[in-house]
């Protein structure tokens, strides 16, 4: 007992820390400071982030203007080759139909091919239209042959495109095959009455096929949203580009 109280006591004759006050102006100061500190950091970091995104935009743009230029440049060299070794338009024997499918895109393409690619009626990607082969259309082909693919298809190839994916385009309306009717009315003139008619004089090309073709609105082909791709970045279910005779007749069946 006498050990605990000694020890109280001793507690209790020594001297008490005493916390020093701060003044409430100087905590109020010191906690505007605080946040202006904070804010101005805030503001420094996205400044920088601001500065790093506008880099990024400039090369971005630097890397497609240069993308571009280099599209051109292939364009002209490509189209002027054609104008001093025309022995690649020459019509092959044997075939008179030619079907064409764009896969891939046109962004920075010189205007002749941009022009060319709006001739063959082929705006959107993954289109395809038939065309009769003659020396002017096989230099268009070879024009755009690095955006396009296209071969000689069969009557088989014909015949099931026009019936599964044969559209009709009137007064820039849209409508499927599904009625004589309509054929009869804007083809009657040209002999064309019913659907098998019309297969035929696409398959077997007439003095009015360009006529009939154009009644005939581009086929949309199915492809994958997500179909996988090469090292190139060509898709594997469309394959390279350019002319691939009569194996377009393979593509055909695998898109239709």
């Amino acid at each position: 007992m006498s050990n605990n109280g000694s020890i109280g006591k001793m507690a209790e004759e020594e001297p008490r820390k005493k916390i020093p006050l701060v003044p409430e102006n100087l905590l109020k100061k010191r906690k505007a400071y605080q946040a202006l500190k904070a804010t101005q950091a805030k503001q420094a970091l996205l400044e920088r982030k601001k500065q790093r995104k506008g880099k990024g935009l400039r090369f971005k743009r630097l890397e497609s203007f240069l993308l571009d230029s280099r599209r051109q440049q292939r364009d002209r060299v490509r189209i002027r080759r054609l104008e001093v070794k025309p022995h690649g338009l020459e019509v092959p024997d044997g075939h008179s139909l030619a079907f064409v499918v764009r896969i891939q895109r046109i962004n920075g393409v010189s205007f002749l091919v941009r022009k060319t690619i709006a001739r063959l009626r082929l705006k959107k990607i993954f289109s395809g239209v038939f065309v009769k082969v003659t020396p002017v259309t096989l230099k268009m082909l070879r024009m755009v042959e690095p955006y396009v693919t296209w071969g000689f298809p069969n009557l088989k190839s014909v015949r099931e495109l026009i019936l599964k994916r044969g559209q009709a385009k009137v007064k820039n309306k849209i409508f499927p095959l599904t009625d004589n009717t309509v054929i009869e009315e804007h083809l009657g003139k040209f002999g064309v009455i019913c659907l098998e008619d019309l297969i035929h004089e696409i398959a077997f090309p007439g003095k009015y096929f360009q006529v009939i073709s154009q009644f005939l609105h581009p086929f949309h082909l199915s492809v994958a949203r997500h179909a996988t791709k090469n090292k190139v970045g060509f898709l594997k279910e469309m394959g390279s580009p350019g002319y691939r005779g009569e194996r377009i007749n393979q593509l055909i069946r695998q898109l239709n």
